[in-house]
């Protein structure tokens, strides 16, 4: 093939042909090195921001369902008819019926805003898949009229309490008595301790049995709404509205892609300036192919000329300047993708040697929502990181390889 292509072949054979002044060389690996840097660097962060996104995403679905069907009123009474139907739903995996409220925890003298929900254990057990992260208890264990609560890790550690210790959740309803309006407080006893990694959640939520809210909240047979699992998660919108019509409509609907909407447009907002950003670090070094290749055809004027006087027209010369310019960016591109695909697979590995060794904790849950730093490679992210850095190394050889193609062949022999 390289002898029906000799301008490829002798352009491959500058690339590996050892030159006269080591100074060319050593710039040719100083771009290598830093376009696989740049490139590297690329990997890693796209990675991360794809690692941090799906790592919230499951996490969020893992304790919020895919999408909820809630009265209008913040009730739907008659809900078990509508349960069935949700069930049986086209694209339904499971439902359950649920209780919301704001309320407030209380024990000893520490007091917490809390998220009160709700459950029926044995339907939510289908809908959300939370006994990994169940640290004590069971969801078995809220029984109606046992009055247990499973409070989130930050939650019960902000009040002090643990399993078996009883506290007082206070909902801003009131019962009217003769002394006034009082808060209505019931003890629940601590059942068990849920951790799911993001700090929002575990700080706020408490949850309790479906029966046991409804008589704190006096809500008699009435629930606050119907959680779904979808089998398409992002067909979820589309299930949620349809299911509400079929339910004979006058419902709130909500998905996952609603109630988040922003902090994963924000995700996938700050992906694509960290793209161009280190885009143009990709850039620079990019550029340094120019300083080579202005060395290379510097180095190489005799032969040009040679080549010029055997024949060769001015294109050739841009071929074989252009061939050598894109394979030293083609070395540092898969350099970089090589290098980026180990650290990005190491990644957890070396964060926490690093806080290790410098006695400091990169991710804060309570900033950061998580305490590990995954990471997510995705082939598109590859070919597109891969493109723009090849096209930039490609625009870096035309002018080295134009000035080349340029040379008169007595001049370049006269001045030699």
């Amino acid at each position: 093939m390289m002898a029906g292509w000799y301008e490829g072949f002798i352009g491959f054979r500058y690339l590996r042909a050892a030159s006269r002044r080591g100074f060319v060389s050593m710039i040719a690996g100083i771009a290598m090195t830093g376009l696989a840097v740049g490139v590297a660097v690329l990997v890693v962060v796209l990675s991360v921001m794809n690692g941090f996104e799906e790592e919230l995403r499951s996490r969020i679905l893992s304790l919020t369902a895919h999408a909820t069907v809630s009265g209008l009123q913040g009730r739907i009474d008659d809900w078990r008819p509508k349960l069935a139907k949700a069930q049986h739903f086209d694209g339904v995996v499971a439902a359950s019926a649920y209780i919301e409220e704001q309320g407030m925890a209380v024990f000893g003298d520490k007091s917490a805003g809390v998220l009160m929900r709700g459950i029926d254990p044995e339907q939510e057990a289908k809908v959300a898949d939370l006994k990994p992260h169940l640290l004590q208890g069971s969801l078995a264990d809220l029984t109606p009229g046992s009055y247990r609560i499973i409070l989130g890790t930050a939650l019960a550690d902000e009040l002090g309490a643990r399993v078996g210790d009883r506290v007082v959740m206070i909902v801003a309803q009131g019962n009217i008595t003769p002394v006034g309006v009082l808060p209505r407080m019931r003890s629940f006893t601590v059942s068990g301790i849920l951790s799911v990694g993001m700090y929002e959640y575990d700080h706020r939520i408490a949850m309790l049995c479906l029966q046991d809210a409804a008589r704190l909240l006096q809500m008699g047979d009435d629930v606050s709404g119907i959680r779904l699992s979808v089998g398409d998660l992002y067909a979820a919108p589309r299930i949620v509205r349809n299911l509400a019509v079929a339910m004979g409509g006058g419902f709130y609907v909500e998905d996952w892609t609603r109630r988040h909407v922003n902090f994963f447009r924000s995700i996938e907002i700050t992906k694509r300036i960290l793209f161009v950003i280190l885009s143009l670090v990709v850039g620079v070094a990019a550029f340094n192919i120019v300083s080579t290749m202005v060395m290379v055809v510097k180095d190489k004027r005799r032969d040009i000329a040679i080549l010029r006087t055997f024949g060769a027209s001015p294109n050739s010369i841009l071929s074989i300047f252009i061939v050598q310019g894109s394979l030293i960016g083609l070395v540092g591109i898969l350099g970089g993708v090589g290098l980026g695909a180990l650290i990005a697979t190491n990644l957890q590995s070396l964060v926490h040697a690093l806080e290790a060794v410098l006695g400091v904790k990169f991710l804060d849950a309570k900033v950061y929502f998580m305490s590990d730093l995954p990471a997510h490679m995705r082939l598109y992210d590859i070919l597109k990181i891969c493109g723009v850095a090849f096209a930039l190394g490609l625009l870096s050889t035309l002018y080295p390889a134009w000035s080349a193609a340029r040379l008169l062949p007595a001049e370049s022999l006269r001045n030699d």
